[in-house]
């Protein structure tokens, strides 16, 4: 339900307002019980001032129909309009007894206020616009026929992409891919979604790094998995540390990202990659490689992937073009056995019937074409230069207060805070300042530790921001 903007001078702007919020809720969409957004939220959607909202949910809650709880603000009544009488459907039990569960509070927080115009982003891990190949997507679509089937695509993918792929990763990465071995998914999200329903049964015990992003996922404890926690270091995970769970856990599935990991930055040696893969076929255990930011390396030297080493089948290869073109093509794939690959790609039919072939076929004709490698260099010195500033700033505006590793690649920074302080009220100051960021307890254990993502701030406010951060961290 739209508001209309013409706004009639006969009738107080407030109580429009109100009305218009009753009919909401009369439709459903505020069902009893449920917030309503805030006074802020509700005048910046509607471009009035604020007070012109809190007098109009005055007027809601003269009326009956919401009322005002300290520290929750304006909720709708549970007695509105004789609901309580007529057996009508309880919303809000629905959403909080749902076994799929939600992303953290801090989260969505930290993702809406993300949103907001005026703050500099340092939390999402999406590319900044001008780093989008625009100009190469405009060209395929101005020059190249759309020539695909637009019947449902085959449950894999389709066919012509997942043969560009395996030439891809065999170029790029050094991986031995057929066809038939590749799924492609909505995004690596979805890949760790179908891995996690059907291949893993709940009460099964799966070890994950610790700082991870894959800690700030409830995907596991929607699926009633056991977490177990493999510390990072400088140099990523002990393989030690695994062979220790797994003697005491059993542990089924280990998820890594051994490569400019999220959040650290840290890249795994090669002879700690050989560890763990001895130990994964010795133990039976799968390694879910998770692996965006291989190709963002600002030394020139790659990394060979896990997968590129696999020698007996044991990892199943994550990737994506999310942090490499754009987030919004929502082309990623996964690389396993050919059983595996059925399994999920049974899976993903059932949810939604395989993937949209417009993106798959653009993706299909920008990484087959000379302009890839192209868009891959200029991406690669752009973000080298992001963290050339976001280093510089740092030393500028907190030396001896943090300390920091330089990643060698990818789009994250982690950072120590030696000041000891209150991770969530600073969180809080930092946003009041124009600035946002992933403090160190959503990713994992550790606290006084605050995650600087540099691919989505513009290079002339990354200065700005750490200095926005540096007065709401010095008080």
């Amino acid at each position: 339900m739209e508001w209309n903007p013409i706004r009639s001078k006969d009738y107080p702007l407030y109580k429009q307002i109100a009305d218009y919020m009753a009919r909401r809720i009369a439709a459903g969409e505020f069902p009893a019980g449920s917030h309503l957004p805030s006074e802020r939220t509700l005048a910046k959607e509607l471009q009035v001032n604020r007070s012109t909202v809190v007098a109009a949910y005055e007027e809601l809650y003269a009326a009956g129909i919401v009322e005002k709880r300290k520290g929750s603000g304006t909720i709708v009544s549970a007695d509105i309009w004789g609901m309580p009488r007529k057996r009508l459907p309880n919303w809000r039990r629905y959403v909080e007894q749902g076994s799929f569960l939600p992303n953290l509070p801090l989260i969505r927080h930290i993702q809406k206020e993300s949103k907001e115009a005026d703050i500099i982003d340092f939390a999402s891990g999406e590319l900044s616009p001008d780093l989008f190949p625009l100009e190469q997507f405009r060209s395929i679509l101005a020059q190249q026929t759309f020539d695909c089937h637009l019947g449902y695509e085959d449950p894999q993918g389709n066919l012509a992409l997942r043969e560009t792929i395996a030439r891809h990763v065999k170029t790029d990465k050094g991986i031995e891919a057929t066809p038939s071995s590749i799924l492609i998914t909505s995004g690596s999200q979805q890949a760790l979604h179908l891995i996690v329903q059907c291949l893993l049964k709940p009460g099964d015990a799966v070890a994950i790094e610790d700082p991870s992003y894959t800690y700030s996922l409830p995907i596991f404890q929607s699926a009633g998995l056991k977490t177990f926690l493999l510390p990072v270091g400088r140099t990523g995970i002990n393989p030690d540390d695994l062979t220790l769970l797994h003697q005491k856990h059993r542990i089924r599935m280990v998820f890594l990202n051994p490569t400019y990991q999220n959040p650290t930055g840290t890249a795994m040696p090669l002879e700690q990659r050989r560890k763990i893969l001895a130990l994964s076929a010795e133990l039976g255990i799968p390694v879910i490689e998770d692996d965006p930011y291989t190709l963002l390396s600002f030394t020139g030297e790659r990394l060979p992937t896990l997968k590129s080493l696999d020698r007996h089948g044991t990892v199943l290869y994550i990737s994506s073009l999310t942090k490499i073109a754009a987030s919004g093509l929502r082309i990623g794939w996964v690389i396993g056995p050919q059983p595996v690959i059925e399994r999920l790609a049974d899976a993903k039919q059932q949810i939604d019937f395989g993937h949209s072939i417009f993106p798959e076929w653009i993706a299909q004709r920008f990484l087959a074409s000379p302009e890839f490698s192209a868009h891959l260099d200029r991406l690669v010195g752009e973000l080298k230069q992001k963290r050339d500033l976001l280093v510089d700033s740092l030393e500028r505006h907190l030396s001896g207060i943090v300390e920091f590793h330089v990643p060698a690649g990818g789009i994250h920074l982690w950072c120590k805070l030696l000041k000891e302080t209150n991770d969530l009220q600073l969180l809080r100051e930092a946003i009041r300042h124009g600035v946002v960021y992933v403090p160190g307890r959503v990713m994992g254990t550790q606290q006084g530790f605050v995650r600087f993502t540099f691919a989505r701030a513009e290079k002339e406010r990354i200065d700005a921001g750490i200095r926005r951060f540096a007065e709401a961290y010095r008080g």
